[in-house]
C-alpha cells in the first residue's frame, strides 16, 4: 500500500525473484519481511509497429507484432475489450525463462484443449527457446515431421490473431518473435488471408476462390505438362501449341527440376540483396533466362511455366505452406517421369493422402470441415459469405 507504483508483487520463491531481476524487474528487499517486491518500471526496447512484409493486405490494418510480448498482448487486447479475453503467462526454459502466453476466449473457447495445451508448454523441458516460436512448436508437435504440411498458422498480424480467438480458437505469444501460433488449425484456414474479409463479399469470395485455383494450377502445372508433352498423341489439335516447339538438348525434367532449384537460389538471394526482395524480381531473373533459352540449357516453354508456378506460389502468405506445395510438386513430377500416366495418378493419390492424413498438434482433421462434414462451415470456408449475427471471421 505505500509503495507508489503500479505494477508492484510480492515473491516469496527465491527463483522467482532471480527471474524477475534477470528480466530487468526492480527487486526490493526490505529487512525484516520474508517477502521481497517486484516493481516492474521497465521500458521495452523494440522496432516500430509496422505491416509485416510477407502478409500485407491491399485494405485494412497497417500493423503488426513485435519482438516484445507486452505490447503484441496489447495490440491483441487493443481489439477485443472484453473481460472473457485471458492471457495467461508461463515460463519456459531453464535457463532462458522464455516468456509465453496463450490467449483465449473464455466462453468460446475447448476447455479439454486448452487444458491439453497448457499441460503441453508446462511439461516442455528444455535449455531455451532457441529460435522462439519455432523451437515452441518443435516442443509441441511430439510426432514425426515427415509430412511437409504445416501442423500450425502462423501470423504476424493483430487483426487475424484477434479474430482466430473471437473464433474459439488459441493464439500462442512467445517472447522475441514478432509471429504468433493459431490452433486448432486447418489447410482452409491456412490458405485464407486477411483480404477475404476487407471486402464485400463478392469480392471477397472472388479473391479465396482465385487462391484456392492458383495453389491448385501452382501444384500441379508443370507435372501435368510433362505427362501431356510425353504423350502428344492425347493432345486435341488445338491444344498442340503446349508441346516444345525447339529442339530439346536436356530433358523437360531435368529442365524443371534445375529451375526449381534456380528459383529457390534466388529467394535466397532476394533476402540478402534488398533490391531483389519482390516476387517481380524473381520472375525477372526468370525472363533473363532468355540467354540460357539461346545456349540450349532451357526452352521457353519449361521457362514460362516455370514462371507461372512462382507467381503462384507468392499468392501463399504461409512460407510452410509454399514449400510443402513445392515438395508434392517435385514428387509428382519424379513419379509421373518415371512410370507415365500410372506415376501422374499415384502422385496425385499421395498428396491427397498426405494431406488428409497430416497430423495436428491438436487432433483435429487437417481437411476440417470436409472430414467431419460441416455443410455450414464448409460454406464459409469456401465463399466469403455474411453469418447470421452479422460478424465475419
Amino acid at each position: 500500500k505505500g509503495m507508489p507504483y503500479t505494477e508492484v508483487n510480492k515473491i516469496t520463491k527465491q527463483s522467482d525473484a532471480l527471474t524477475a531481476f534477470f528480466s530487468g524487474v526492480t527487486v526490493c528487499f526490505i529487512d525484516g519481511f520474508s517477502e521481497c517486491l517486484s516493481l516492474d518500471c521497465r521500458t521495452y526496447p523494440m522496432r516500430s509497429v509496422t505491416e509485416p512484409w510477407r502478409d500485407k493486405v491491399l485494405r485494412g490494418s497497417r500493423d503488426g507484432f513485435v519482438e516484445t510480448l507486452v505490447l503484441n498482448a496489447a495490440l491483441l487486447r487493443r481489439r477485443i475489450r472484453d473481460p472473457q479475453l485471458s492471457l495467461e503467462l508461463m515460463g519456459v526454459g531453464t535457463r532462458s525463462r522464455s516468456d509465453v502466453a496463450v490467449c483465449y476466449m473464455e466462453d468460446k473457447v475447448d476447455k479439454k484443449l486448452l487444458d491439453s495445451i497448457k499441460r503441453r508448454i508446462q511439461a516442455i523441458r528444455v535449455e531455451a527457446l532457441t529460435m522462439n516460436i519455432e523451437s515452441l512448436a518443435e516442443c509441441l508437435y511430439e510426432h514425426k515431421w515427415i509430412n511437409p504440411f504445416p501442423k500450425f498458422k502462423y501470423s504476424e498480424r493483430p487483426d487475424t490473431a484477434a479474430a482466430a480467438v473471437l473464433d474459439g480458437n488459441i493464439v500462442i505469444m512467445v517472447d522475441n518473435s514478432p509471429a504468433v501460433m493459431i490452433v486448432p488449425t486447418s489447410i482452409f484456414d491456412i490458405i485464407e488471408e486477411a483480404d477475404d474479409y476487407n471486402f464485400a463479399p463478392v469480392i471477397g469470395t472472388y479473391l479465396r476462390i482465385s487462391r484456392f485455383l492458383l495453389t491448385l494450377v501452382t501444384m500441379l502445372l508443370t507435372p501435368t505438362w510433362l505427362l501431356l508433352i510425353d504423350n502428344p498423341q492425347w493432345l486435341p489439335e488445338w491444344m498442340m501449341f503446349i508441346t516444345v516447339s525447339d529442339e530439346i538438348t536436356v530433358p523437360v525434367f531435368f529442365q524443371l527440376l534445375l529451375l526449381e532449384l534456380s528459383i529457390d537460389g534466388l529467394k535466397l538471394a532476394a533476402v540478402n540483396t534488398p533490391t531483389l526482395s519482390t516476387p517481380l524480381s524473381v520472375v525477372a531473373g526468370i525472363v533473363v533466362g532468355e540467354y540460357a533459352v539461346s545456349s540450349g540449357w532451357f526452352n521457353a516453354e519449361s521457362m514460362l511455366y516455370m514462371a507461372v508456378v512462382s507467381v503462384g506460389t507468392y499468392s501463399q502468405a504461409s512460407f510452410e505452406m509454399g514449400y510443402a506445395m513445392k515438395f508434392m510438386r517435385i514428387i509428382l513430377l519424379c513419379l509421373t517421369a518415371a512410370f507415365n500416366l500410372a506415376g501422374y495418378i499415384a502422385g496425385i493419390l499421395l498428396i491427397a493422402a498426405t494431406i488428409a492424413f497430416n497430423r495436428t498438434m491438436t487432433g483435429c482433421s487437417y481437411i476440417y470441415p470436409l472430414i467431419p462434414f460441416d455443410k455450414k462451415m464448409l460454406k464459409r470456408k469456401l465463399l466469403r459469405v455474411r453469418l447470421p449475427h452479422g460478424n465475419e471471421k
